[in-house]
């Protein structure tokens, strides 16, 4: 899954991480259709960075898979389509509804050995030991309980097994989001992501992913950076693109009337001007590929 809450309403308020999961379990059964109605776009987008997921977790045919946070299953097809009619790939997440979509995006590619499951990716309901790799795209920044998302990873992966995960970059690395973010944040009257809280950039500083998985147990930790830009014809069509499926930056403005709602929205379209030119639009992304053994 690629976005979620990225603060709490109010944020001198206590984190509440159950209430978190509730709200964006909420938030993508809501945003599910318009999240995969933008999929060839979200695939164009993320291809180099899924690539190197799948290269580093050595996917190949026969291959067992567990992915974490799937969302609707863009990166779970494609490991399906390296692992094969006799490997395995199980797509889980929160929200039933966007599991529908990547159930349906087997089915669509024909694809039998690809399941879908809802599960808590902090709490991988699944038998140890059980899977060759585990994937994460864009998805373990969001969970609340980092350190336990990874001890259960690492525990449902045979010995010698890969997790391999994509996470954001820094806030000034992604302008195509940390903009629109920032202003929202501001309009909404909601103050800085709490320490250790979930959000989009919460791994990307340099060191803290891989600190984080060697905390966690894994070895031979590798962590590659990659420029991934989002291009569009235009930043009105990247404004359509984060209003109608980024359910996150709606749960930021929830508390605010319609009016001041639709100010804020036309305030991030304007600011993502700043990236559009003869050529189109390109929005600055910068995604850290990381992966370990088990």
């Amino acid at each position: 899954m690629t976005t979620s809450s990225t603060t709490t309403p109010g944020a001198t308020q206590q984190f509440s991480p159950e209430t978190y999961k509730q709200t964006t379990r909420d938030q993508w059964d809501h945003a599910a259709g318009a999240w995969d109605s933008w999929g060839p776009s979200i695939e164009e987008w993320l291809a180099g960075a899924t690539s190197t997921m799948l290269d580093l977790a050595r996917i190949g045919p026969g291959a067992r898979v567990l992915d974490v946070a799937a969302g609707a299953g863009g990166q779970s097809v494609a490991a399906a389509r390296r692992a094969g009619p006799d490997g395995r790939v199980l797509a889980t997440d929160l929200s039933p509804v966007i599991l529908e979509r990547a159930q349906r995006q087997f089915e669509l590619a024909g694809l039998t050995s690809a399941a879908t499951r809802v599960m808590d990716g902090e709490n991988l309901a699944v038998e140890p030991s059980s899977f060759d790799a585990v994937i994460s795209r864009l998805g373990i920044i969001y969970l609340p309980d980092r350190a336990a998302a990874l001890a259960s990873a690492r525990e449902a992966l045979r010995p010698g097994g890969r997790l391999s995960v994509i996470v954001y970059g820094t806030g000034p690395q992604n302008g195509f989001f940390s903009v629109p973010v920032s202003i929202i944040r501001q309009a909404a009257g909601l103050g800085v992501p709490l320490p250790g809280q979930p959000g989009p950039f919460s791994l990307g500083a340099d060191g803290v992913l891989a600190a984080e998985l060697a905390a966690a147990g894994f070895s031979d930790i590798e962590v590659r950076s990659i420029d991934a830009p989002v291009r569009m014809p235009s930043a009105a069509d990247c404004l359509r693109f984060e209003r109608e499926s980024f359910g996150a930056l709606h749960q930021m403005l929830s508390g605010l009337a319609e009016p001041e709602r639709e100010a804020a929205w036309t305030e991030v379209g304007t600011a993502l001007a700043q990236f559009e030119g003869p050529g189109g639009f390109t929005g600055p992304c910068t995604l850290l590929v990381a992966a370990g053994s088990r």
